[in-house]
């Protein structure tokens, strides 16, 4: 049974997902602050996170940098905002996923069924360990090493990474990355594949791999390992 924290500080909102969440077979943790938030992940280690961006003590934003440095445990975001700058800023540190309010308790359920469908399928493909010159790639155990040295990827990052290796030289739109990682109808906001492939490139910037993921100029990103 995967474990799913909700840090929310308004009551009426943490209890309505929690009653949709335990009815589709979820064990549900609340917190009503960031702080709380923080001592419950370190006690429960629940599967995902569901993170409000306006809370108490520490805001969601904060929570979440925090986590990333220590754990690469699925996110989704709530803002109330709207606004494209939360939306933008959350993915930069590590959000999986973002559900403007008002939402649809309903849809919330869904994402979070996506989000961990993504992060514990196994791939179609034979390979499951890919080398290059300074950098290994590991699928059973979803590690990243650059010189023997392991890099923090989130869930997406790492499954955005390698879905473009094993498909080397083919080019994808931002729209067939955003159906083939995150399974759903993400609003058209293709944005969010730029900002995943951003921070791919700068956190495999001391191996090939950066270079290697190219921009297709008015049409995606391929992974070309030929290109220096």
């Amino acid at each position: 049974m995967n474990t799913i924290l909700i840090i929310e500080d308004e009551e009426s909102v943490r209890e309505l997902l929690r009653i949709y969440l335990e009815k589709e077979g979820f064990a549900v943790e609340m917190a009503a602050d960031g702080e709380e938030g923080l001592a419950k992940i370190r006690r429960t280690s629940p599967d995902l996170i569901i993170l409000d961006i306006m809370l108490p003590q520490k805001d969601g934003f904060e929570v979440c940098r925090e986590v990333r440095q220590k754990s690469a445990t699925p996110i989704i975001m709530l803002t109330a905002r709207g606004e494209e700058l939360d939306r933008v800023l959350g993915l930069e540190l590590g959000a999986d996923d973002y559900i403007p309010k008002p939402f649809s308790p309903r849809e919330v359920v869904a994402r979070v069924k996506a989000v961990l469908r993504r992060t514990s399928f196994s791939p179609p493909e034979t390979r499951k360990v890919i080398k290059g010159t300074n950098f290994q790639i590991n699928y059973p155990a979803r590690k990243v090493e650059i010189n023997q040295e392991e890099i923090n990827l989130t869930p997406k990052e790492f499954e955005l990474l390698w879905f473009l290796v094993n498909h080397p030289y083919q080019v994808f739109t931002r729209d067939q990355l955003l159906e083939q990682i995150w399974e759903y109808d993400f609003g058209g906001d293709t944005r969010t594949v730029d900002t995943h492939i951003k921070r791919l490139r700068e956190k495999l910037s001391r191996s090939s791999l950066s270079s290697e993921i190219k921009t297709v100029w008015g049409y995606g990103y391929k992974f070309d390992p030929n290109q220096p």
